[in-house]
């Protein structure tokens, strides 16, 4: 049996305990706290240090480690993934003597031990977190990794840029942005950019890339105003993310839709949406609920139910991967089972008792070489099993899972761009394309284009596979071809609507 239909690959580990934010919030002045030795000796590894972690899918993650003394002898350290763009997690506890070192980070469950060889540059040990452990080299450096990709703008930018803050009144929730509108006269038409899937900031980072960021500064620079928001309990906003769910989050939306409308110099009538993954099945969801959309773009938007889309998803990625035919179909048939449950059991209590038997079950059939293989003791994949049981009993796993997006469609009026790259593994691009034509035709809807964009990713990527182990790897953040594409079409339908004022 694959490990890998039991546990997430180990990077995810650190993206969900991370929260994809730049800083934690719970040490926004990104100091360590707790156990922190103050031992003379400690002088001799302050400074930068940078790793690679090998992890599952080919996938290389680079950890650098900053260990700062103060002049009263204390000790500050944080931890940075800068490949995945997690910044400033604190380093709790720090233990250096006899050149042993000790670096523990409570918050992702994760912890370094190594020893300082006599050169004083390199420092050999072993990462662990949550049961598996890894091989870690760190390497003293002297400044910090460039971690810019190649189109991450770079500032004075030839636009305005605000921070704002709206709320979600309803939800008393508070959502936290940033506004940027073009510094020739307006007003301007305007995109409110909606996430995908998972807690994301404002930038919708992701494996170092940050395509919310690429997406806002092409459009602002084409005439477009743009709002884009971190999600609940992200960043700068607040709510309970783990107990939301996507219709939620189109209430988000809606109050950002009212937020733009109060501003002078946006036209109220040429508001639009755009929605990558989750956010392009979010956005017909608010299109249908309020007259102000002006029209949305769906970017690898889901057409078909959430159920379908994960069994493709599983499907298409493990096939990319090279996993073998007996082992997809068992862990299709694992699916199933645990989805049963989940459509089936409405107590969370008595589902989540269900779901750790099945998973568990299956934990008991893998072979001790498996077991081996995995890197995980007994303790780790059950401490692995209940947090996966914990998502899947989730509201949010709950509504996507039996959600259709087609009936919605069928009631959106406004114009609408639908567009997939080729090799999305994640939204298979035929069966969501066809899907949400096919609702849009029923519904009487007559402006809308669908498009599928050859050799393009789930990110929207130049991509070989599309499988999500190469996102990381890929120094294009978004094509050019599909910037150009939305750029257009947007400008297009926003050229001649009326005043709005």
């Amino acid at each position: 049996m694959d490990k890998k239909i039991l546990i997430c690959f180990f990077l995810l580990v650190i993206i969900t305990a991370a929260s994809g934010c730049t800083s934690r919030p719970d040490a926004p002045d990104g100091k360590s706290d707790g156990n922190i030795d103050s031992n003379a000796d400690i002088e001799e590894i302050e400074g930068l240090w940078l790793g690679t972690l090998h992890v599952q899918g080919g996938m290389e993650l680079r950890l650098l480690f900053n260990i700062l003394t103060s002049s009263d002898g204390s000790v500050n350290a944080t931890m940075d993934s800068l490949d995945q763009g997690v910044k400033g997690i604190p380093v709790e506890v720090v233990t250096y003597r006899d050149g042993n070192l000790h670096l523990g980070v409570k918050s992702i469950r994760g912890s370094f031990d190594g020893t300082l060889k006599e050169d004083g540059k390199t420092i050999e040990g072993e990462w662990k977190q949550s049961g598996s452990t890894l091989p870690l080299v760190l390497s003293r450096i002297n400044e910090a990794p460039d971690t810019r990709r190649e189109q991450d703008p770079v500032k004075p930018y030839p636009y305005d840029e605000e921070e704002v803050v709206y709320e979600n009144e309803g939800a008393g929730v508070k959502l936290s942005g940033t506004l940027t509108t073009p510094r020739s006269e307006g007003p301007f038409p305007a995109v409110i950019l909606i996430t995908g899937s998972g807690q994301q900031n404002r930038d919708e980072e992701i494996m170092g890339h940050r395509p919310f960021l690429v997406l806002s500064d092409y459009l602002t620079r084409q005439g477009i105003a743009v709002l884009r928001v971190d999600d609940r309990g992200v960043g700068g906003s607040t709510g309970n993310f783990s107990q939301a769910t996507s219709r939620d989050f189109a209430g988000d939306v809606l109050s950002g839709i009212e937020y733009l409308k109060s501003r002078e110099e946006i036209y109220s009538a040429r508001i639009g949406l755009v929605g990558h993954s989750e956010g392009g099945l979010i956005a017909p969801m608010v299109a249908m609920e309020s007259p102000d959309v002006a029209f949305i773009v769906l970017m690898a938007g889901p057409g078909i139910p959430g159920e379908e889309i994960l069994y493709l998803q599983s499907d298409l990625i493990y096939r990319a991967e090279g996993v073998d035919n007996e082992t997809i179909a068992r862990n299709d048939a694992l699916m199933k089972s645990m989805y049963s449950v989940i459509k089936e059991e409405e107590n969370d209590t008595i589902a989540a008792e269900k779901l750790y038997k099945i998973l568990m079950d299956e934990v008991g059939n893998m072979s001790e070489e498996e077991k081996t293989n995995s890197g995980y003791s007994e303790d780790a994949l059950k401490t692995q099993v209940n947090a996966q049981v914990q998502n899947l009993i989730s509201p949010w796993m709950r509504f996507f899972l039996t959600y259709d997006p087609a009936p919605t469609l069928m009631n959106v009026k406004c114009p609408v761009l639908a567009i997939n790259g080729e090799k999305d593994l994640q939204v298979a691009p035929e069966d969501n394309l066809q899907a949400i034509e096919k609702a849009l035709k029923a519904g009487g809807n007559r402006d809308y284009t669908v498009k599928e964009l050859p050799g393009l990713n789930h990110l929207f990527q130049t991509a070989q596979t599309g499988s999500p182990s190469e996102y990381i790897k890929i120094n294009e953040t978004i094509s050019p071809a599909a910037l150009e594409l939305i750029g257009e079409w947007i400008s297009e339908h926003t050229g001649d609507m009326g005043d709005g004022q």
